[in-house]
């Protein structure tokens, strides 16, 4: 046969024959190109080539001539220029994809399976469009797949989703009317991802990915699909649940009767539940009315619980004891004792009420014993009637399966039950296997399935569950049964899930059911999708459908079979199954592919030899008339001479196989591979279900964790395992090519996956829970030796993956010689190859640590070892040998040094120490100066010297112990290569590293534990220190002590709360500046030394609302206020500026009250005592003794207001009556001129000696011992540090940092120019460089200028707004001034002294050019006055203006009154009365005489107008009260003058000099007009800060007849 023609092509050969006797031989059709599929219909068959052309074989009555041959492949030529890319056959008809998704069919339509509405045939393949019409404008659906079966045809969507269209229940089509002419989804797939489907004659399969975590965010259906109600209602009581569902649906789809069977409406499917949940055919009921139905249904579900082993397993089979197939489609017989009582009470039931949910709960769980009670029959059999209501319900919140528990376990589960915990959609649950009864039971191959449907369970009601009372779910979930996943959910790395086939699958079907052909357990037809629970954990990776008949192909290469039977093709005898059976096989055959024709199935499968094999199963096909059929699959013998056969295809009664030849041996090398991989899948799975979850249910006896760890790791691998098999089928099926191996694009993924299984144990005496003989265990892991132990046959089953990597390594190196040397491929397996090739060495290496460690622990009993034994630790290298010794040790000493992968150990007679690995340092010590072989070890406690007894023994040791802290260090612990492997590279770990360690000497660190930077055994960088008693510092370390930028917490154990400080330390100190705030609620910001207040800072005690909240800055010395300093006392609303000492006022101050009592003079133990001054509000004065706060004692004056005053001694306090024994003063009028009393101010703090301790602050940080002295250039480098670190330690927390600030801080990183004589050019970029300077808190600087503003505002703001301060404020400004001049003409030494001069350059060059010939000729050359006012003010006045000008305010504000009286008065009056009335000569008053006409474009002053004269002077002068700065001012006032000047002479027409007699009225009048507030303030304010050498000059003049114009207004008498 196969010599008869040589076929050009190598690939997809077709070889079709029927049948199955020894006799057959299959006959070949040659076709031009090789085939990549085939359907099969009855009586016809179509064909796929490649190039995607189309030919079609047999009787085909459509076509409109018929075909002379029918035998031989005909093209379709309506479909050449398309690309086909799959094709389908049903019983009559024929479909096509094409490559962009298009549908084509042809064939039989007379039931609309073409989809082609008005013909009854169509003769020639036809375009057919699937339009969506739930998107905005309707768009074509792309298509991936066909299906066709008898009526109707499916088509699976490229999002995955299912179409149908013809006639029948196996649409899954709400519809009514039949045909279905027009495509249209199955809503109740919709949302799912549906890998593929396939269609028997009159039932529909689909293969269902299961909802994995990804999917869960879908809204569940918990609303009636028609007319949008709630399905479910729920109240939840104290301690219960009460579910109704007494939803009634108006628009329910009226039962139609088909072939007679009862079909379930649509409307009860309305609650779509989750994969593993099917809904349950609901309650039939053919009235409308609620009554109940008449009896129960007997779908797996309600077959709960039999009495005696004869029902339950006849249950299993979906008929009911007693009862035939027929009696089901009517009226369902109950298979509970005393039926009638059991309908009545349920009648009875369901007339009171519907929420019989929760009474069957508490039912359930008040009765868990006393098996086959009445109670428990009728509550079983209550269970499964009303069931149908509540069921899906129930189902739904997974509370059913904890039901289970409580029910009478009799004989539904004697080996006891496992629970799924509610809410668990992660993992499969580990469970008891079944008992041995149901085995027995289930000889025939049923493995009770319907026992196996709460392996995995998953919530379908997220929306519900959230209301179930926790107390029933802690009742219900009571059985601590231990859980550990054995099937990961989703693939075995999240990027690697979508390339990977799935595993978690299940199988929904729907249609006619009159075999059984659903696998629901019974034979009602099914109108929408349901799911076959069965079929749920058993990894369906593919689907056949036969004309009655169903097959599941699962991963671990088994065959569920389930419907007809009529010519055994069902691969077993039990006739007909309802529920998925597996079929018949010898051991060791593994199914890679399954098909399924009219009435015999065609399997595919591995045998003992690579090359696959051929199983037939079903009806024999004979000319003669008598039927014989197989009773289980049979080998058919031909299948060797076909080679490799890569599909199996089945129809009507034909079957066909597709082989290749072996090219190169590639193809035998990918079906090697691909068997080898299903075969290895098969070995892991029965390990895992044999061994290991025994293994797991003794889990007491053996490491409990261990092993769960080791069982997680072993299923990850079993599963990608699994999925890379399924992988490979597919290709062999399909591609047969080496572009689509994933092993080689994620080789990655494997790897990870065997490093992480490959665990290590070592079991101890383990229990015989595998009975007396290991005979399971030895072939399970292939062990050939003699007797093996029972741990040796674990320790050879756990690392058989290991043996599985060289097979990868020498199969992948098969494929690879199969290709040119230099091609892609052949480097990309070469690649994948050497890549397993090495993770085998690394982890044969890794077993060879383990075996060393294990002797070791083994030959070393004793307790100290088992203290050092943990499971990951291993043994690099120990001295046992006296290769090492301690230096120094005793005479009698025993030191035993063990070097593991984690640690050193030290180990002496009764004591050991371990060292860890990542905080130890070793540094050989060179040999010449001591002659002997010595290595240094430094821990972070403790550092001793080991001597070696050779040089080789020194090296080994040294390497050793660096290769194993280094690889302690890179987390590769686990992974220690042997010491011989290193020998080539020299391995030095960093001397810098990060690591944990506690400490444990005593000490200042006893049991803290340091995490973070090292240096040499020292905490270096940054890092944190825990104590056990919970206080904690993150920050910078040096050389093992806090130092830099920290935080540091400590528990207040009596107020149960932390302080918390952040700031600065120096050698394990906080030193320098810092906030602490404290758990009373204190905060202090300032400087630190030596962890004490030390310097300036600020306390704040309190909130506003506390008893006692209080603000104090000024000078600490050693935690004490000691030194200048202000105090709010903001309870008693006083102010005490002043001097202190050890918290006490101490020395001469100044106290203000919020009463406006004013006291200055001497303090000495916190109290007024001594001589001092006392002002009230209204002037009143006392000046004498006191001798407590406000109490006057002894000798002293008071003067009253109006001058009178007493003379004598006091006693009292103020406020209160005084004793007075004294004389009273009225002086006359003309002794008004002499002193009454001295000026305040002498008895307080002098300027000066204010805030020493910032300034001083300051000249530290440029590196100066006291004021001034220090060296110019040591001072900007510190400034050049102080940048940096602040910018280093900001740009950690970039959010503190504006942009504008980054830009002043890059700028003042260049140092200006600071030494050589200045110019005014270089005077300039001085004073740019300290406006810049003062403007950011990181330069000395500018930390100066803010700490000075917030002390000036701490005193003269609040309570210390008081006049009286106002000299006082005034002079602290100067002082301030003088003394951070000091500091600028210390870093630019060469600027003149104050007063000094800058040259100004002259304009003209040649002055310089010519020497000093006739410089005396020339006028005095321009200059400069250096002063720190023109430099500093600007920098200082505008943050400080704010108080300064309330007090300046307060101070004028009787005479700032009289003033604004009087301006208002006077601007009553028009422009021309007013210059008249201030005698202003009339040419200068800018107005035309009347009668004259106006020139034009100027407007004529009339006698009423106002504010027209001189505006543009007014507006200039007005602008006084927006400057700072004395000078600035001062600048206002003359552009003033020049406003005047300037408008003037436009009126004179002429140069005009002035005379005082005639600018001073008009300057007047611009005054008057300019209406400035407060005047009398700017004027002192300019007096008091101008600076001096410019009193004298132009500005001088100007200033003096502003204030002359002040006191003028005020005495102006108006006649």
């Amino acid at each position: 046969l196969f010599l008869k023609k040589k076929s050009s092509t190598k690939r997809g050969l077709l070889h079709t024959w029927r049948g199955y006797s020894y006799s057959v031989t299959p006959e070949r059709l040659l076709l031009p190109r090789p085939v990549l599929q085939v359907a099969l219909g009855t009586r016809h068959g179509v064909l796929l080539v490649e190039g995607g052309q189309v030919y079609s074989f047999g009787e085909s009555p459509w076509k409109q001539s018929q075909v002379p041959e029918p035998e031989k492949p005909t093209l379709e030529s309506a479909l050449s220029g398309q690309r086909v890319v799959a094709i389908a056959a049903g019983s009559f008809h024929s479909g096509a994809v094409t490559e962009d998704g298009g549908v084509h069919m042809w064939g039989d339509n007379s039931s609309g399976q073409c989809g082609l509405s008005g013909l009854t045939t169509v003769p020639n393949p036809t375009p057919v469009a699937l339009m969506d019409s739930d998107t905005g404008p309707p768009q074509t659906v792309p298509v991936l797949e066909l299906a066709c079966g008898e009526q109707h045809t499916l088509a699976l969507a490229a999002q995955r989703e299912v179409w149908s269209w013809g006639s029948g229940s196996q649409l899954g089509l709400n519809a009514t009317v039949f045909p279905v002419w027009k495509p249209q989804k199955v809503e109740h797939l919709a949302g799912r991802y549906v890998i593929q489907v396939a269609c028997g004659a009159s039932h529909s399969l689909a293969l269902v990915r299961c909802l994995g975590p990804q999917d869960v965010q879908r809204p569940p259906v918990d609303k009636c699909r028609q007319c949008n109600q709630l399905l479910y209602t729920m109240t939840d009581k104290e301690d219960h649940v009460i579910i109704s569902d007494g939803h009634y649906c108006p628009l329910g789809v009226e039962l139609t009767e088909d072939e007679g069977l009862l079909e379930a409406p649509a409307l009860t499917q309305g609650l779509k539940t989750s994969p593993s949940e099917p809904v349950l055919p609901s309650q039939i009921s053919t009235s409308k009315s609620s009554a109940p139905a008449d009896g129960t249904d007997s779908s797996s579900d309600s077959a709960h619980h039999q009495d005696s082993e004869k029902e339950k397993s006849a249950m299993a089979n979906g008929a009911l004891p007693g009862s035939d197939h027929s009696a089901l489609s009517k009226v369902k017989s109950s298979p509970y004792p005393d039926e009638q009582a059991v309908k009545d009470y349920l009648r009875k039931l369901s007339d009171n009420t519907r929420c019989v949910f929760i009474l069957l709960l508490f039912l359930f769980l008040l009765q868990p014993s006393a098996p086959g009670g009445t109670l428990n029959s009728l509550v079983a059999s209550c269970a499964s009637a009303v069931g149908e209501r509540v069921a899906s319900t129930y189902e739904a919140l997974s509370l059913k399966k904890m039901m289970n528990l409580y029910l009478p376990s009799g004989a539904a589960r004697p080996g006891g039950a496992a629970s799924a915990i509610v809410g668990d959609n992660t993992a499969e649950r580990v469970r008891q296997e079944d008992s041995v009864q149901a085995k027995k039971s289930s000889s025939t191959g049923d493995i009770r399935e319907e026992e196996a449907e709460g392996l995995r369970r998953r919530l379908s009601l997220p929306g519900l569950l959230s209301q179930v009372s926790p107390r029933l779910l802690r009742k219900a979930g009571r059985p601590r049964m231990r859980a550990v996943a054995l099937t990961p959910l989703g693939g075995a790395v999240p990027e690697a899930q979508e390339v990977f086939p799935t595993l978690q699958t299940e199988v929904w079907s729907w249609g006619n059911c009159d075999h059984g052909q659903l696998g629901h357990g019974d034979t009602l037809a099914r109108l929408q999708p349901q799911c076959i629970k069965s079929l749920n954990s058993k990894e369906v990776v593919r689907v056949a459908a036969g004309a009655h008949h169903s097959l599941a192909l699962t991963a671990q290469s088994q065959v569920f079979s389930w419907g007809s039977n009529s010519c055994g093709q069902l691969g077993h005898m039990d006739s007909p199954s309802t529920v998925p059976r597996l079929a018949k096989l010898s051991e060791g055959i593994r199914v890679w592919d399954v098909s399924a024709g009219e009435k015999h199935t065609v399997l595919l499968a591995d045998g003992d030899c690579i090359q696959p094999i051929i199983y037939y199963s079903g009806q024999q096909v004979k000319e003669a008339a008598e039927e014989s059929y197989t009773q289980q699959p049979v080998l058919l013998p031909f299948c060797m001479n076909l080679r490799y056969v890569s599909n199996v295809f089945a129809g009507g009664q034909r079957c066909v196989a597709l082989s290749d030849r072996n090219v190169m041996g590639f193809i035998a090398s990918l079906h090697e591979l691909a068997s080898a991989e299903r075969k290895y899948y098969c070995k892991l799975c029965n390990v895992k279900t044999q061994i290991i979850r025994p293994l797991l249910e003794l889990g007491k006896t053996v490491a409990l964790g261990l092993l769960q760890t080791l069982v997680g790791r072993f299923s990850l691998l079993c599963h990608l395992t699994g999925q890379h098999g399924a992988s490979l089928t597919a290709n062999l099926r399909r591609g047969r090519d080496v572009k689509s191996l994933l092993i080689l694009d994620h080789t990655g993924v494997f790897i990870d996956a065997y490093h992480e299984c490959v665990f290590l144990i070592r079991f101890g005496p383990l229990p015989d829970f595998f009975g007396k003989s290991p005979e399971l265990l030895q072939k399970l892991s292939e062990c050939s030796e003699e007797n093996p132990s029972m741990s040796d046959l674990l320790m050879a089953l756990f690392y058989l993956p290991t043996r599985h990597l060289h097979e990868y390594g020498r199969l992948l190196l098969k494929l690879a010689t199969c290709f040119e040397v230099c091609s892609d491929d052949y480097q990309k397996l070469q690649d994948s190859c050497s890549k397993f090739e090495v993770l085998a060495l690394q982890l044969k290496r890794k077993r060879k640590d383990a075996d060393y460690t294990f002797h070791f622990w083994k030959s070393f009993p004793g307790k100290m070892t088992d203290s050092l034994r943990k499971p990951h630790r291993r043994l690099i290298c120990e001295s046992s040998n006296k290769a090492l010794t301690l230096q120094n040790a005793g005479r009698f000493s025993v030191n035993w040094f063990i070097l593991f992968n984690d640690a050193l150990v030290h180990a002496q007679f009764s004591t050991h120490h371990v060292f860890p690995l990542a905080t130890l340092w070793v540094e050989p010590i060179p040999e010449e100066n001591t002659g002997t072989h010595g290595l240094k070890v430094i821990t972070p406690e403790e550092t001793f010297t080991l001597l070696a007894s050779s040089p080789m023994e020194k090296a080994k040791w040294l390497r050793s112990i660096n290769q194993a802290v280094d690889q302690a260090l890179s987390g590769a612990g686990q992974d220690t290569a042997s010491i011989s492997s290193g020998s080539s590279q020299k391995l030095e770990p960093p001397i810098s590293r990060t690591a944990s360690y506690t400490f444990y000497k005593d000490g200042r660190l006893k049991e803290a534990t340091y995490d973070g930077r090292w240096l040499n055994g020292k905490p270096n960088g940054r890092g944190a220190l825990k104590w056990p008693d919970g206080r904690i510092y993150t920050g910078t370390f040096k050389n093992g002590l806090e130092d830099g930028f920290g935080e540091y917490v400590a528990p207040n154990k009596t107020l149960n709360k932390n302080d918390h400080y952040q700031g600065y330390w120096r050698d394990g100190k906080m030193h320098g500046l810092g906030t602490y705030r404290y758990a009373s609620g204190e905060v202090y910001d300032g400087s630190f030394q030596d962890s004490m207040r030390h310097g300036h800072g600020m306390l704040r005690s309190g909130k506003l609302n506390t008893s006692s909240p209080s603000v104090f800055i000024g000078q600490w010395l050693q935690d004490k206020k000691t030194g200048y300093g202000v105090f709010d006392d903001i309870t008693k609303g006083e102010k005490y500026m002043g001097m202190w000492q050890d918290h006490l006022r101490q020395g001469t101050g100044v106290v203000v009250t919020q009463f406006g009592l004013y006291y200055e003079g001497a303090f000495k133990d916190n109290k007024m005592m001594g001589t001092g001054i006392l002002l009230s509000e209204d002037d009143t004065t006392y000046e004498g003794e006191f001798s407590d706060d406000w109490t006057l004692s002894g000798k002293g004056v008071l003067t009253m207001a109006n001058g009178d005053y007493l003379e004598g001694s006091f006693g009292g306090e103020w406020g209160s009556g005084l004793k007075v024994t004294g004389s009273y003063f009225k002086p006359h009028l003309f002794d008004g001129d002499k002193e009454k009393t001295r000026k305040l101010g002498w008895l307080c703090v002098c300027a000066e000696d204010k805030w020493q301790a910032v300034f001083d602050e300051c000249w530290t940080q440029l590196g100066c011992e006291a004021p001034g002295q220090g060296e110019n250039w040591r001072a900007w480098e510190n400034i050049a540090v102080a940048l940096t670190t602040s910018r280093r330690h900001i740009e950690d927390s970039p959010e503190m940092l504006s942009r504008s600030h980054s830009k002043t801080l890059e700028s003042l990183e260049v140092i200006p120019q600071h030494v050589g004589p200045i110019n005014m050019e270089r005077y300039h970029t001085i004073r740019l460089y300290l406006i810049k300077a003062c403007d950011t808190p990181l330069h000395p600087l500018g930390r100066l200028v803010e700490t000075l503003v917030a002390v000036y505002r701490m005193t003269y703001v609040g309570v210390g707004a008081n006049r009286r301060l106002l000299p006082q404020a005034v002079k602290e400004i100067k002082s301030y001034l003088y003394r951070i001049f000091q500091i600028v003409r210390f870093l630019f030494p060469d600027l003149p002294e104050e007063g000094g001069l800058v040259p100004e350059p002259t304009t003209d060059l040649q002055d310089k050019k010519e020497g000093s010939a006739d410089a005396p000729l020339e006028s005095p050359k321009p200059c400069r006055v250096v002063s720190s006012s023109a430099l500093l003010l600007p920098v200082l006045l505008p943050r400080l203006y704010p108080p300064l000008f309330t007090l300046y305010a307060l101070d004028k504000e009787r005479e700032d009154d009289v003033y604004w009286e009087c301006v208002l008065r006077l601007n009553k009056q028009p422009d021309l009365a007013l210059l008249a009335f201030l005698g202003v000569q009339q040419k200068f008053w800018p107005v035309s005489i009347p009668d004259s006409v106006p020139a034009p474009g100027e407007k004529p002053v009339l006698s009423s107008t106002k504010d027209t004269c001189f505006a543009s002077a007014v507006e200039t002068l007005q602008q006084i009260s927006t400057t700072f700065t004395p000078s600035d001012k001062l600048q206002v006032i003359q552009l003033t003058f020049e406003e005047i000047t300037q408008e003037v002479q436009s009126l004179l027409k002429q140069d005009f000099l002035w005379s005082m007699d005639d600018l001073f009225p008009v300057f007047l009048y611009v005054v008057l007009r300019a209406r400035i507030r407060n005047l009398g303030s700017e004027v002192s304010l300019i007096e008091d800060l101008m600076d001096p050498c410019v009193q004298h000059g132009e500005h001088g003049i100007m200033f003096t007849t502003l204030k002359a114009c002040y006191y003028q207004i005020q005495h102006e008498k108006i006649t």
